[in-house]
């Protein structure tokens, strides 16, 4: 499998609304396409629009299988770059637990 970067810029009215797209996303990912493709991480990202998007690691056969799913789930899935290699200065933050 490939490593890719899949960009949906303004995708999502609300973190709520991410959060129900993401859930179908697994779902669908994991019980379905599982032989095609992983879901490895998202950034979420506050667009200038005041919408939400994602910038998502996935390892995918090709893009074939992103577009797939993409379209499985209800979301965009055009823009997307296979990642020629990566480079690690840090590790990415953990998240603060709270106290």
């Amino acid at each position: 499998m490939q490593l890719y970067v899949i960009r949906r810029p303004s995708a999502w009215a609300s973190l709520a609304d991410l959060e129900m797209a993401g859930a179908k996303s697994a779902r669908i990912g994991n019980d379905e396409m599982s032989d095609q493709l992983r879901w490895i991480r998202s950034y979420v990202v506050h667009e200038p629009d005041g919408r939400i998007g994602t910038f998502c690691i996935y390892e995918a056969m090709n893009g074939e299988a992103i577009r797939e799913h993409a379209r499985r789930v209800g979301m965009p899935g055009e823009e997307f770059y296979p990642v020629a290699t990566t480079v690690i200065v840090r590790p990415d933050p953990a998240e603060a637990v709270p106290a």
